[in-house]
């Protein structure tokens, strides 16, 4: 059966997953063999880990349980592709995944169009109301293999910064960032509404950890309307920033002693004194007026404190997106909140295997909102609810600054 003869909705998820388990290859394609099998550290991940990993998800959650008859290419891939998931399985160690030499990459390749063959068989087959049990399960398969598409890159890149040749990922020049000048805007506060809305209309997918929709009160705040720039950051580091403990938090303070940070995680300072920064397009001269990334939550919360300012709230940052003059919300920088990861009110996690995606890492993680350059088009929603450790920087991650606004005041008659 081809798409074609598909009904609507089930014939354009197809087409997506289709073009979503291309794009994965795309964007590997410019790794080697050698490239693709390697681990930087133990919490990133080799491409071609993350190729497998992707193909296990549809594996373990829709084809296994649902399309009778299926025999998967290797039994033992269950084993060493599984992530976190507790309920499936034993798993090979996370911070060991560079030292599966096998299977090759071929045989990675191979496993994927294994596995696409038999998803094409499943949607083409699967009655209607089996296709209303699956469908959700394959939309969350789709985002999640977006996720470890910027993981890739990420994880990737880290890769590369760690070799003397720091090689780029991407053979063309960046364009240059365009210069502006960041406002404040302001937000009234009040109570608002946050979250997705799965009953609205037109809803569209979104993760479990996104909703429920509430109401939630803001005081008075303002926001900038773009992201911090490299520049803006730079004259955090001339004025000290790194060497001044005021500034940090704790915790912060001591993971800089701890590890010596100086700058953020790509910086590299030449004989000249002039910052050049490590990214896709290879070891670059700084760009004043792009977004400073690879900043941990300490980081960013460090510069707040030195601008006088301080990061918003998730809460705050939801509401502000819809502002008149906000600019570089998803396109650039994912940007740390000062909010801790916990779940909203009335939160229920998925059911069955995918009920541990989420719901299990709400402790000791900071949110971020936004997407980034490395975020896959049309990944994000302004519900989105990124989440990290506050030690972490290898991620296109930045920040937007915030600060208290007083009350209006009622002009006298």
């Amino acid at each position: 059966m081809s798409d074609h003869d598909l009904p609507p909705a089930r014939r354009d998820l197809a087409r997506r997953y289709e073009a979503v388990r291309r794009h994965t290859l795309t964007l590997a394609e410019p790794l080697s063999p050698e490239d693709q099998a390697a681990q930087s550290m133990p919490d990133a991940s080799p491409a071609k880990w993350h190729q497998a990993h992707t193909s296990w998800f549809f594996e373990a959650l829709l084809l296994r349980p649902h399309l009778p008859g299926y025999e998967p290419l290797d039994e033992s891939f269950h084993y060493l592709f599984n992530s976190y998931y507790e309920g499936l399985g034993p798993r090979h160690p996370r911070p060991q995944r560079g030292l599966l030499t096998r299977p090759s990459l071929d045989e990675v390749h191979t496993y994927r169009r294994h596995v696409d063959e038999h998803m094409r068989q499943l949607i083409a087959r699967c009655s209607d109301a089996q296709w209303t049990a699956i469908a959700p399960t394959l939309a969350l398969g789709l985002n999640h293999e977006q996720q470890h598409q910027e993981l890739l890159l990420t994880d990737a890149l880290h890769l590369m910064s760690c070799h003397p040749w720091r090689p780029a990922l991407l053979s063309t020049a960046p364009a240059p960032a365009r210069p502006g000048m960041s406002e404040w805007l302001r937000h009234d506060g009040g109570l608002v509404e946050i979250g997705h809305d799965a009953a609205a209309p037109g809803a569209g997918f979104a993760f479990d950890n996104e909703g429920p929709r509430h109401r939630t009160w803001l005081e008075p705040f303002e926001i900038a309307s773009r992201l911090v720039t490299c520049g803006d950051f730079q004259r955090f580091i001339d004025d000290g920033g790194y060497r001044e403990p005021r500034w940090w938090l704790s915790d912060g303070w001591a993971t800089v002693q701890a590890q010596g940070w100086r700058a953020p995680l790509y910086w590299v300072e030449g004989d000249d004194g002039c910052w050049s920064v490590f990214g896709l397009h290879g070891l670059r001269p700084m760009d004043a007026a792009a977004p400073v990334m690879q900043l941990s939550f300490y980081e960013a919360a460090a510069y707040a404190e030195w601008a006088g300012a301080r990061l918003p709230s998730e809460q705050e940052w939801e509401a502000a997106a819809a502002l008149p003059g906000i600019e570089q919300l998803d396109d650039q920088a994912w940007q740390w909140t000062r909010s801790a990861y916990h779940p909203y009110p009335g939160f229920r996690p998925l059911e069955g295997a995918a009920s541990e995606y989420n719901g299990k890492f709400m402790v000791g993680q900071l949110v971020l909102r936004g997407g980034s350059l490395a975020t896959p088009p049309g990944h994000t929603r302004t519900s989105y609810r990124n989440f990290f450790p506050p030690a972490a920087r290898w991620q296109f991650t930045g920040l937007r600054l915030a600060r208290d606004a007083h009350p209006r005041t009622e002009t006298p008659a």
